[in-house]
């Protein structure tokens, strides 16, 4: 009979991807539910019916070499490994995500921005260097925590950016304490308030988790943020997790102790904020106008924000100035027919 050899294992970390557009009520936010709400709206949420993350390939042989294991979640994904198994506190573990539901950018907040790929000839390589722009990168190294022990939370995007003069539509600031968003664009944009005190909500994906691209001196053309493609990360992604061992600022986002996984594996989350949109209602028979909500309103799958009945996902417009695409947006609607 051949040696067998067993394995105690230990999760190393854990990532929920949390979208608000399964999970919020209406205007109650699900972070403001009771437990057994929340309960019920988790039972029916899984992410794998919009989206897919994957580990890169050095990734996935990382965690082969190191006889682990990577299983996706209705709620993310939870990467384990033998509980004596050194881990060098630099290894980085990384993962991408690709979008598998369309209609994930009509309900998703701040997916109106680009994600063109360029190319671009390096004279100094003698290579094509592939860009994608606005790809966000969530880090344990650069996430910021809600909260305190024992109810402290882990979110793996960088803190929200302040007001900019040449913010876009359904951008994310912090202004003053409060967490706002733009629900047109600059200039003369109208500020909607998500909450008094930034810190007392999610911290949602936001503009400035894709990074500024530093290109090779001399190469002109490249976007402001985003990602380089290689071979680890593929065309079709929407964006990338990168989790370090160690963060040395913070023992709270770090994955392990001494060398070995921590006892208390940290649970890290992201968040993707649903759309705010302008609702018409229009006569089903003529299709003339019939009223409009004074405010954007949040679009959710559960309950509803509004006193009539509310729009579907597949019903977003835009309205961009003088009717020109290349200008700012000035409204987000959506065509409600009754």
């Amino acid at each position: 009979m051949g040696e067998q050899i067993g394995y105690s294992y230990q999760r190393l970390f854990e990532v929920h991807l949390l979208h608000h557009y399964w999970l919020d009520d209406g205007f109650n936010m699900f972070d403001t539910l009771s437990n057994n709400r929340k309960s019920v709206l988790l039972q029916d949420y899984d992410i794998r019916s919009f989206m897919e993350v994957t580990p890169t390939p050095a990734t996935k042989s990382k965690i082969k070499a190191l006889k682990g294991i990577f299983k996706s979640t209705a709620l993310g994904f939870v990467v384990a490994v033998p509980k004596t198994k050194i881990i060098p506190d630099t290894e980085v573990f990384s993962f991408t995500i690709t979008i598998t539901d369309a209609a994930f950018y009509r309900y998703t907040s701040l997916t109106f921005i680009g994600h063109k790929i360029y190319e671009l000839y390096d004279p100094a390589s003698d290579k094509i260097i592939r860009y994608k722009e606005n790809v966000p990168v969530f880090s344990n190294l650069t996430g910021v925590s809600h909260g305190a022990n024992p109810n402290k939370s882990l979110f793996l995007s960088a803190q929200t950016p302040s007001p900019s003069g040449t913010d876009k539509a359904e951008y994310l600031n912090i202004s003053g304490s409060a967490l706002v968003q733009l629900a047109n664009g600059q200039p003369g944009a109208t500020v909607l308030q998500l909450n008094a005190v930034a810190a007392n909500c999610p911290l949602f994906m936001h503009q400035n988790d894709a990074p500024v691209i530093v290109p090779p001196l001399g190469l002109g053309g490249a976007p402001e943020r985003g990602v380089m493609l290689d071979n680890e990360i593929p065309d079709k992604v929407f964006g990338v997790i990168n989790i370090t061992a160690v963060n040395p600022s913070d023992n709270d986002f770090s994955c392990t102790q001494a060398g070995i996984a921590k006892s208390n594996c940290p649970v890290f989350q992201i968040r993707f904020k649903n759309r705010s949109a302008v609702w018409k209602y229009l006569n089903k028979n003529s299709g003339a106008p019939v009223s409009e909500t004074t405010n954007p309103l949040p679009l959710t799958y559960h309950g509803n924000a509004g006193v009539k009945r509310k729009p579907g996902e597949s019903t977003i417009k835009v309205q961009f100035k003088d009717n020109d695409p290349t200008k700012r947006i000035e409204k987000l609607y959506t065509e409600i027919f009754e």
